[in-house]
């Protein structure tokens, strides 16, 4: 079985909802304690052995891009100043993976924007993250339990999560008709953003994919689905019925960077789990309550 080394990260939207904000800076760049949330996603790829990293960039994308570029005068003056720890963190982002970018010029959905990512992946199987989910665990990173149930099956994988029955259509909602073993399922069908009484499941897929390269035939031929775009979900719906794919129960927390609460639930949680300000943290949280 061929290895997973690519993933792609598409990051093109507005993020309106973290306006006026995102007028100037990017959404992805939004920081959880001092790093990026972009930054923690790429940390999950590279930590799950993936060496080679697409971002599908849109809107204000040279922010985006020079997090990632080096910056010789800020480096010069931590250098001259002894601050090395301080360099250290500036340098790493720089040489993380090998790290391109793909400019998304219309957006007209997830399906489109993974589209663009045909020639870098290169007939190889590889990752998607979408940039509203961050993920924490820690042991296996989530991108690298969904690379060994892949390297294991040979099929696409989702990385879900159980949302309960209420909240599923605000979600996409996986079918399966087996479990293979646990926490593992056989796909048949995923419906996005279902009516409460129709979803058969509810297994969320939640922004971690694991893709045989054939998904970029299906991509191809789809037609528009919600409001007119083109759908990563549909496709994975069409890649179940051709060549099979697997449902995923991942370990770990996902927080929602798309939302404002979910945004703060992440800087609360990471704060918590911070060496220096773990405890601090905690002692105000307690005092506040």
């Amino acid at each position: 079985m061929q290895k997973v080394t690519k993933a792609v990260i598409p990051v093109a939207g507005y993020g309106t909802r973290f306006l006026p904000f995102t007028k100037a800076v990017p959404k992805p760049m939004l920081p959880i304690l001092n790093k990026p949330a972009l930054q923690v996603i790429a940390e999950e790829v590279v930590n799950s052995g993936i060496t080679d990293i697409l971002f599908i960039v849109g809107y204000k994308k040279e922010i985006l891009e020079s997090h990632f570029e080096k910056a010789e005068e800020l480096e010069t003056m931590l250098e001259s100043k002894g601050k090395f720890d301080f360099l250290k963190e500036v340098q790493y982002p720089t040489g993380m993976a090998n790290i391109k970018c793909v400019v998304q010029e219309v957006q007209n959905g997830t399906a489109s924007a993974v589209a663009l990512a045909e020639e870098f992946v290169n007939g190889e199987p590889f990752a998607v993250l979408f940039g509203d989910d961050v993920m924490y665990h820690d042991g296996r990173p989530v991108t690298g339990q969904l690379i060994d149930l892949y390297e294991k099956y040979g099929k696409t994988v989702l990385g879900c999560k159980r949302v309960g029955f209420d909240d599923v259509s605000k979600y996409a909602a996986v079918e399966f008709d087996k479990v293979l073993e646990d926490d593992v399922y056989n796909m048949v069908k995923v419906t996005e953003k279902p009516k409460k009484e129709e979803a058969k499941s509810d297994l969320a897929p939640l922004g971690r994919y694991v893709c045989s390269p054939k998904i970029f035939d299906i991509i191809r031929e789809l037609k528009p689905g919600a409001n007119g775009e083109y759908q990563f979900t549909d496709a994975l719906d069409v890649e179940a019925h051709q060549n099979g794919a697997l449902a995923y129960v991942f370990k770990g927390t996902r927080y929602d960077m798309g939302d404002r609460f979910g945004y703060l639930k992440a800087n609360i949680e990471y704060g918590l789990r911070d060496k220096e300000l773990g405890e601090k943290l905690k002692e105000y949280l307690k005092e506040l309550v």
